[in-house]
């Protein structure tokens, strides 16, 4: 048993997250949580939302409320609409607790003592309409690298190349709409140059796994080709106090610096909480940071990649004292790197990129108020973004829906159950099994080595798409058996034996189907005559901030009784009730009603 760390990437708190986003950290990360979890490993899953930052600012100052109360709002409906996604985080927290100042101040500490943090003058960029700092995201120009227009104070999305805002040609404030002013102040740096070589070293490891993803190596190591000192804090008053500058209290650590960050504070904190509930030690998060031998896996979409595969490692082997200056790790420990940076690539809708500013968005609660969450993650698993860009469309989503989950799976599980109702009332012994019922058996039982090393691999369209296969496999040995045939007393020895195959078969698939669709997976459960908890459900929790008091809800749940993954034989003479659709058919004019919807939001 290995102890796996999944660290989800943070929804920043500026509004509700769209379904481009789910699909490049949240369902992705879920189904890989619960496999491991079925395989037999001890995973913490942890996140939050990102909450510091100039958008927040903005966005509150737009809307007359502080920074704090939107970020409030916002954080409550992110975890409401994770929650009902089924995304079984271990815990889900925000980045405004003062566990996670106080974890951000200790690394920052470790960084800069050991060498790696370092004070320069710098040019800041300054709104001339508002006064106010402008944060690099918030200024658009001409990429002075490719000529790629759009690009960001801080990347070029076109090429990939960091950039800062003082780089662009023709740079224009995305506030006011005017050319920013530059001014010269003092900042701290995080020295890149220094820790370049120990960074190779770590990609060039990874590279020889062959595990990460083509196109997140490829980057990564691009990245290294101009490598230079990023700045770490931000002239702003709403993020992390600076240690050491207590005397300047505009200025503030950096958003990017204080959110990666967050998968050791959330780490810790969920640890202090199980010592409080006295279920484990407050130093129990080590397990998952320390150990050598512990696995970390971060998901994200790929527009995070620099974050996770350069900034994030660079400040952990700052942290370590790994880099050209040599240094000590601090208080927490020599903590580790990545094992491996899972981003998916982008989600489109209808062929655009997503935008809430143009309405080009469909909300994940607007999803789940309408149709069901299974559907949903369905949809991400099998067609989602893994390995290259995809499009939403609301016509696919129907007809996976409708020819794939109703037509496929759905059916599957309702003709095996009705017939084992209407015939039996209770599943029956198998007698004598022929070839063509051990045939089903075998391929279905190997399904579970399949699948799994797909998903841990993080092939998981691959791995539904094997699932599916045997669903497949499954209807045509209903139709060569033909059970709904075997009407006659005399054959009754083989029907039975034939809806034992049928329904053992459909058993197997729900438990390798539970890490897509545990919705679903629980009511077939039931359906098959179970507990109807084969896949764990998380919980919104309200609690409040250990230290300050302060209320919000968390994400958490309990996951220690999953079913291992592998065949649990069905037991003879459980009750079989006729079975209700698990799965809802959705209208043919569902696309026509939603694209009209989008338009009308376009106004």
């Amino acid at each position: 048993m290995s102890k796996i760390l999944s660290a989800v990437a943070w929804p920043y708190a500026n509004g509700p997250r769209h379904i481009g986003h789910v699909a490049g950290f949240g369902v992705p990360s879920d189904v890989f949580s619960r496999y491991m979890r079925m395989a037999g490993h001890d995973v913490l899953m942890v996140s939050g939302t990102d909450e510091h930052g100039t958008p927040i600012m903005v966005a509150a100052d737009r809307e007359g409320v502080t920074p704090g109360q939107l970020a409030d709002r916002n954080n409550r409906i992110i975890v409401e609409d994770l929650v009902n996604l089924g995304l079984s985080y271990d815990l889900f927290t925000r980045t405004t607790t003062e566990n996670h100042q106080r974890v951000v101040q200790e690394l920052f500490v470790g960084c800069r003592d050991n060498g790696y943090l370092k004070v320069q003058d710098t040019p800041v960029a300054i709104d001339p309409k508002t006064g106010n700092t402008l944060p690099d995201r918030y200024i658009e120009g001409t990429c002075p690298l490719c000529g790629a227009q759009g690009a960001r104070g801080d990347q070029c999305d076109s090429c990939g190349n960091q950039l800062d805002p003082q780089d662009l040609l023709n740079p224009v404030s995305k506030v006011s709409g005017l050319t920013p002013e530059f001014k010269t102040t003092q900042h701290y740096f995080l020295d890149l140059p220094a820790l370049a070589d120990r960074l190779g070293q770590w990609l060039d490891e990874v590279e020889k796994s062959g595990k990460w993803r083509p196109n997140v190596i490829s980057f990564s190591k691009h990245l290294l080709e101009d490598v230079r000192p990023r700045a770490m804090s931000r002239d702003i008053t709403w993020g992390i106090p600076i240690p050491g500058w207590e005397d300047r209290p505009n200025k503030r650590l950096y958003v990017w610096f204080d959110a990666v960050i967050g998968y050791l504070s959330a780490s810790v904190e969920w640890a202090r909480r199980r010592s409080l509930a006295g279920r484990g030690d407050a130093e129990d998060w080590k397990m998952w940071w320390t150990d050598p031998q512990a696995l970390s896996y971060y998901f994200m979409g790929k527009d995070n990649i620099v974050f996770h595969s350069q900034i994030w490692p660079a400040e952990l082997l700052a942290y370590n004292g790994e880099g050209a200056y040599g240094g000590t790790p601090h208080r927490f420990g020599k903590l580790n790197l990545p094992t491996q940076v899972v981003a998916s690539e982008f989600l489109t809708m209808e062929g655009k990129k997503f935008s809430s500013s143009k309405s080009v968005v469909i909300y994940v609660r607007d999803v789940l108020s309408r149709y069901r969450p299974d559907a949903l993650r369905y949809f991400i698993s099998i067609a989602g973004p893994e390995t290259s860009d995809s499009d939403f469309t609301w016509e696919e989503f129907v007809r996976r829906n409708n020819s794939e989950l109703v037509a496929g799976w759905g059916n599957l599980v309702n003709r095996t159950a009705a017939m084992i109702a209407k015939n039996f009332g209770e599943i029956p012994p198998a007698q004598e099994r022929e070839d063509v019922d051990r045939e089903l058996l075998d391929e279905v039982a190997a399904g579970f080595s399949v699948v799994g090393k797909l998903i841990e691999n993080h092939r998981q369209r691959a791995a539904l798409g094997e699932i599916m296969r045997l669903v497949g496999e499954a209807n045509a040995y209903v139709s060569r058996t033909e059970p709904f045939k075997m009407k006659d007393e005399s054959m009754r020895s083989r029907l039975g034996t034939v809806l034992n195959t049928l329904i053992q078969a459909v058993s197997d698939l729900n438990t390798m189907m539970s890490v897509f669709l545990p919705h679903s997976s629980n009511t077939i459960d039931l359906i098959l005559g179970g507990s109807g908890d084969i896949a764990p459900m998380p919980q919104m929790v309200e609690t409040t901030d250990l230290d300050t008091g302060h209320p919000y809800p968390i994400i958490t749940g309990d996951y220690t009784n999953v079913r291992r993954w592998e065949r649990r034989c069905v037991v003879p003479g459980t009750p079989i009730s006729k079975p209700k659709p698990v799965f809802q058919k959705l209208d043919d004019d569902v696309a026509a009603r939603e694209l009209e919807r989008l338009e009308a939001d376009r106004g």
